[in-house]
């Protein structure tokens, strides 16, 4: 008798959290065991790139230190990502799909991350302009930062 197996992809798009006092909370480091988080991460951001270009799990409801961003089709996981340097900081206005409205911030033109992929395996690298910025908004958001 033969059996066919096949791997079945599910799609997780979770509601976006608007808890102001949930958002303010920090989160905490990400382990092996929260990789469905990262998944559901990416799905929920593809479901919401016409609004948004990066998400952090406080947003879906998880305090983990997890993030994902988008760079033209590709979504990016960052797992415990730490941002090593900061060079040319400007002053910029963003908006978040957690909140209504702009909020003016001080960001960083280029910066150095050491971060984890999806595997766990560890990488360090350099990031400018609009995908620095991305970044830097969900490292915010781990910290309790509203923008």
């Amino acid at each position: 008798m033969y059996e066919e197996t096949r791997k079945v992809e599910v799609i997780m798009i979770r509601p976006i959290v608007k808890d102001i006092l949930f958002l303010g909370e920090k989160s905490e480091a990400a382990t092996k065991a929260d990789i469905a988080v990262i998944d559901d991460l990416i799905d929920t951001l593809r479901a919401n790139l016409e609004d948004c270009v990066g998400m952090a799990a406080n947003m879906i409801g998880v305090k983990k230190r997890i993030l994902v961003f988008s760079i033209g089709d590709i979504i990016v996981p960052m797992v415990n990502p730490v941002i090593l340097k900061k060079e040319k900081s400007y002053d910029t206005e963003e908006s978040c799909l957690s909140l209504s409205g702009f909020r003016k911030t001080k960001r960083y033109e280029i910066i150095e991350v050491e971060y984890f992929d999806r595997d766990f395996k560890k990488h360090k690298q350099v990031f400018n302009g609009f995908t620095a910025q991305i970044i830097q908004h969900e490292i915010d958001h781990f910290e309790g930062i509203i923008i």
